[in-house]
Order: structure tokens, then sequence, then C-alpha cells
């Protein structure tokens, strides 16, 4: 018998086979990278899944062999286990191969789902075809609020915690759980702490919320808020090439693009490689084989060193850069940098442009002057992308660069002490408390910055706000407890997924600040600072279980 093709699936046929096609490659990627979370969980939930499966086994065996009409009527409960048996099992193997983020801080499933379906939203992660205009230029990144309602939800809302139980943790619950987990010697001589339900704003928990402490790196929650406010979750860093007329000197003009990259595979990032071919091409066309090369890194002012000196947390600031200046095949994380950046990827530049067939000087420095043409450009991903690698990795290098793009972006010198002041005019135009902070780097690798657990509480609360969806990336860029950047191998014990939060470590000085989900599902901020703490592992592990405790509220 031949059963007609029903009219639906003839209509939907092509949107499944382009879902399809979205989404299979990364069940590929994902079914490897989550092999050691997913035995995690199943050692986890594996001894309660075999405790439920006995006790309910032979009355399931009766429900299989029973054909009489009896079994339609079985109680609730049996259904119940069974089913609750198998969602649990389920649940954990789809938590864990749904991500919970990638790498750049953004749920998979939501972006390759909300790509196939052809809606707009979230993060533009992508370098391909559909990332360009018809002009060739980038798109826009597409606003946070498009892809929550793409994905099914009709609007942007935090929920809060049930009618009258806010005021009872408030008062009681957050007080009593915290003074003795905040009372911990590992901690150090000082400590502070605020817990803010997001939903409502109001103050669960403060101690000393206004005291300023050294942050660390959780200044970086500060950086980005600055950043997007400035510039906009859909702003692009453009690094050029230009001809000067009349000569045959090719100018490097840097930007400021700190995710620039040589590498074979740009992973979605602005290419030095494709800058070089695109250079060449038009180099070509107007019957130029050999060129003077120089490159232009007069964007920035000031000192390029950071305070701290050389340091394989930071290469020296420069609006040209390639792979962060780094000395090996890292892409995060401390290394070995080179002395001079700007000069490292002009002679990266150079070999490229030799691979396609022109030939160059020993590249030099100088300025690209008003007249000169444009014979390329590449262009970074929108700075929502950027501002989550950032607080994932705990980035420094990028940080300093988004510092000095806020200044640009206020009309002020591209330099420390002006990013510094530039992320200090920027928070304090959104409202937010600024009694007590102060800002001289953007990565908070400087010993001098300080802020309080108010202000950045009160960051995290504003990036959650519905009607800033451009700063949604402050939230979404957070490491995820147990499972991404900074936080990948803590909380494996804990709130390993419920935890979202920016670490900071200096000598002396551990911090973190981020979001928790409660056990009613109340979305929490939280800042908690110390200082003087003697063992940066003790401290981290204390802060870790008082983050965890938030979880069991």
């Amino acid at each position: 018998m031949v059963v007609p093709e029903l009219r639906p699936w003839q209509s939907a046929k092509s949107r499944v086979r382009k879902i399809a096609g979205a989404v299979r490659p990364r069940l590929a990627r994902l079914a490897t990278a989550t092999k050691p979370q997913i035995a995690r969980l199943w050692r986890a939930v594996g001894p309660r899944l075999a405790r439920v499966t006995r006790a309910t086994g032979p009355r399931l065996a009766t429900l299989v062999r029973s054909p009489r009409p009896r079994s339609r009527t079985l109680r609730t409960w049996q259904y119940t286990a069974g089913a609750a048996t198998a969602g649990l099992a389920l649940a954990a193997g789809v938590v864990t191969a749904a991500g919970p983020w990638d790498a750049d801080g953004q749920r998979t499933a939501e972006r390759d789902r909300a790509a196939a379906l052809e809606r707009t939203g979230g993060t533009d992660h992508g370098s391909g075809a559909d990332s360009v205009t018809a002009d060739g230029e980038p798109s826009p990144a597409p606003s946070a609020g498009s892809v929550l309602t793409g994905l099914g939800s009709a609007t942007n809302t935090v929920k809060s915690a049930p009618a009258g139980k806010s005021a009872g943790i408030s008062g009681t619950a957050v007080r009593d759980l915290l003074v003795p987990l905040l009372g911990s010697s590992a901690l150090g001589s000082t400590r502070t702490a605020v817990v803010v339900d997001v939903a409502t704003g109001s103050r669960l928990y403060g101690s000393g919320a206004d005291t300023a402490l050294t942050p660390a790196s959780t200044t970086k929650i500060a950086t980005a808020v600055a950043a997007l406010s400035a510039l906009g979750a859909d702003h692009r860093i453009t690094t050029r090439v230009a001809l000067e007329p009349g000569t045959r000197e090719v100018v490097l003009v840097g930007g400021g693009d700190p995710t620039l990259t040589a590498r074979k595979d740009a992973a979605g990032w602005a290419s030095l490689r494709t800058l070089a071919t695109e250079t060449a091409k038009s180099l070509t066309a107007r019957g130029i084989k050999q060129v003077t090369l120089s490159y232009d890194t007069t964007l920035y002012s000031g000192p390029d060193l950071h305070s701290i000196g050389v340091n394989d947390n930071l290469a020296r600031v420069s609006p040209l850069t390639a792979d962060e200046g780094r000395t090996n095949d890292s892409v995060e994380g401390p290394v070995l940098r080179v002395s001079d950046p700007a000069a490292d990827a002009a002679r990266k530049f150079a070999g490229f442009l030799a691979d396609a067939g022109i030939k160059t000087s020993a590249p030099g420095t100088s300025k690209a002057s008003s007249r000169a043409e444009t014979l390329a450009t590449v262009s970074s991903p929108p700075l929502s992308s950027i501002v989550e690698r950032m607080l994932t990795n705990s980035d420094n290098d990028i940080a300093e660069a988004l510092a000095r793009q806020t200044a640009l972006a206020s009309g002020k010198l591209a330099s420390f002490d002006g990013g510094a002041a530039a992320i200090d005019a920027q928070l304090t135009k959104l409202g937010l408390p600024m009694t007590g902070a102060s800002f001289h780097d953007g990565s908070g690798l400087n010993r001098d910055d300080r802020l309080t657990a108010n202000l950045l509480t009160a960051l995290l609360v504003k990036a959650a706000d519905a009607d800033r969806p451009g700063l949604r990336a402050v939230l979404t860029g957070l490491p995820v407890a147990g499972f991404t950047g900074t936080l990948t191998s803590r909380y494996t014990d804990g709130a390993a997924g419920v935890v979202r939060a920016k670490t900071g470590t200096l000598t002396g000085v551990n911090t973190l600040a981020g979001t928790v989900v409660d056990k009613d599902g109340r979305l929490l901020a939280f800042a908690f600072l110390t200082s003087n703490t003697t063992s940066p592992t003790e401290a981290q592990k204390a802060l870790d279980e008082t983050a965890t405790a938030l979880a069991g509220l």
C-alpha cells in the first residue's frame, strides 16, 4: 500500500532538511566533547537509577505482562517512577550534550537552531557568507531579544521568587547561610559581599557593600558593560591596508582588533591571511608586484607596557597584533609574548603577501595619510562575541583593547589612563553606584583598581535588564561552573552548570562575581571580594562553597 505524503510534511520538508544540516556537524563534535561530563553525570546519577529500577522493576514488569483492563487504571506513582527514571537519564544526557555553552559563552544548540530556523538573535559567532551584506560589508549582530523570541520565549523575563519569599530570605535565610561561610579564615582579613534578586533588583544580603577593594579580573565585568554601552553590541573592529597615492607604499593600519589571527584556521575571527590575499588581488589588478611595506600603530597613545611590566598574562598593548603576540599555538592563558606585537604582525603579513606573489621591503613604521586608498579590510566578529571571549577566558589582552576602544568612542585618548577614564564615565552615565570605584586599566591587573560588591552586582543586574539587550553578552560570557573558561575545573562536586561567574585572582586577592539560579528558579546576582588571603586555592574553594550554597536556597 502506498501512503500519500502528508501536506504538512511536504511544506516543512525543506526546513527540516536545513535544520538537520545545521545541527548534524555539531552533534558529532558534541559527542566527543561531552564524554567526560556525561561520564561524571552518570557516576552521580547511576546509583539512584539502579535503586529506582530495583524498586519499580516488578511493578513495571506487571504492566508489560498484564493484558487486563485493570492495567489502564494503574496508580499514578507507577507511571511517575518509570517516567522519572527515564527522564532523569535523558535530561542528564541532553543538558550535557546541549552544552551547556560553547567556548565563546553561547549555547551551541541555541545558536544552531536559530540559524537553522532563519531567525535573527544572539551573538553572531560566524564569519561565513551569511555574515556579510550584499555590498560585502559585515552584517550587524542581531539583538539578544530576537534570539529569545526565536527560541520560543515570547518575552525576555527573569524569574523572581514566589510571592512573599524574597522578604523572608533577605532577612533570615541568606544572612544565616552566608555569615558563617564568609567567616572562613581562608578568605583573608577583609571580605565584602552582596546578593541581589535580579528580577526585582532588591538586595537580599549585604556586608561591606560600599567598601572598595581590589577587584582583580572581576574588573572585566565593568569593562564589558562600558564597551558595549559606548560602542554597541553590533560594533566590529576593522583592520585595513592602504596604498599611498603616487607611491608603492602599502600601509597595514592597526584598528585595535585584539582577535586578529594569522593562523590558517581563523575560527571565525578576522584573518591576517585573508587580508593579505585580498590586498594582493588589489595590487595585482593595478599591475603592482613589489611594494614598500609599512605599518601604522598611531591609533593608540601613551605607554604600551602595563604597569606590571613584561608579563606572560599580557602582551604590549598595540592596535596591531596577531594572536595576541603569543609565541605558541595557545589561545588563552599565560604564555611568553613577542617583544613587539605590531612588528611581528607586519612581518607575518609580509610573508603572506609573498605567498600571494607580492614582494615587499622589510616592514617599517609609518602613518597612513588621509589620501591613502584602501586596498582591503577585514573586520572582527561583533563586539558582543569579543566580550564573551574576554569574560569566558579572562582575556587581559582583549580587556585592554576594549578599554581603548571605549576611550576612542568617548572622545578620549586610547591609553591606559584614557581607557580607565572612559570606563568610569560610561558607568556613571548608566547611573550605577560609583562610590569608591577607581579604574587604572581594563583588565584588573593593576592592584590600584578599586570596585565595590555593590557596583559589581549592579553591573550584572543592568546586564540582565530586558530594556538593554545589547548588554546581554556580559551574562552569556560569564564562565559556566564546571564547564567553561576559568571555571572549567571548579564546582565539579558543587553547583556545576548552575553558577556562572567571573573570577579574580592576584596575590592576596580573590574575588568572584556572577549569577546563580536557586532551587526555586530565581536568578540571583552576587559579588564576593576578599583581601589579604594567604592561599589562593583555599580562598577559591571557600568562595565556590559560598556560591554553591546560594544555589540551594
